[in-house]
């Protein structure tokens, strides 16, 4: 489990494929203390096993799959990618609970600067937006935000300067492509409330119950 507070920026030093997959060998200081091969590491927030490392960089594998539920397909030698090591049973959740499977792709959209901070605007597919509410958690490139609007299929996020500084989401242009992850509670609620079919009207639902 990650909390999506990503600990550094790694550099993808080489890209090789390998039949059903890629290796990615990712550059990088503060994940690699206390990590051995076969732990994992998200990596732009998706979850994946070290499978070597020294002391300057890791190697990691994504197959098929993964690939082409993630940005990891599009990312080229040289880019920057946001990485953060499991959570300890005894560490602090300071972000929300991101389990580093990705749910699907967005794309960004703008950016709008306010003094230091900014608002960036995503779109995302429209199976995931029944599990985004405004205020709410959201994961995007494994960075834990809080959802400020929602508009449509688009929904805004307020990015404070160190996470601007401190992340990829800083250096995205328009059109590019970023990992999404839902909040794994609204899974769970939707599922005991027996709202998994797709098409129920969940607001129906609760009116019966007698919440308006």
């Amino acid at each position: 489990m990650f909390t999506g507070i990503i600990e550094e920026l790694g550099q993808i030093k080489k890209i090789t494929r390998f039949p059903g997959g890629k290796n990615f060998q990712i550059e990088s200081e503060q994940v690699l203390e206390g990590t051995k091969v076969g732990d994992s590491i998200a990596v732009n927030g998706v979850c994946l096993s070290v499978t070597q490392l020294n002391s300057r960089n890791f190697e990691t594998q994504a197959v098929q799959e993964t690939l082409e539920r993630s940005n990891l397909s599009n990312i080229q030698k040289s880019e920057f990618v946001n990485l953060e090591r499991p959570l300890k049973a005894s560490g602090r959740l300071d972000g929300h609970i991101v389990q580093g499977h990705v749910d699907g792709k967005g794309r960004f959209l703008s950016r709008k600067d306010l003094g230091n901070s900014a608002l960036l605007k995503f779109n995302v597919p429209d199976n995931l937006l029944k599990y985004i509410v405004k205020k709410g958690s959201i994961a995007l490139n494994g960075v834990s935000l809080t959802v400020a609007d929602i508009q449509n299929n688009n929904i805004q996020v307020s990015i404070i300067p160190i996470t601007l500084q401190d992340t990829n989401l800083g250096q995205l242009k328009s059109g590019d492509i970023v990992n999404v992850e839902v909040d794994v509670l609204a899974k769970y609620v939707e599922k005991q409330l027996g709202n998994s079919r797709p098409g129920q009207d969940f607001k129906n639902k609760i009116k019966k119950w007698g919440y308006d």
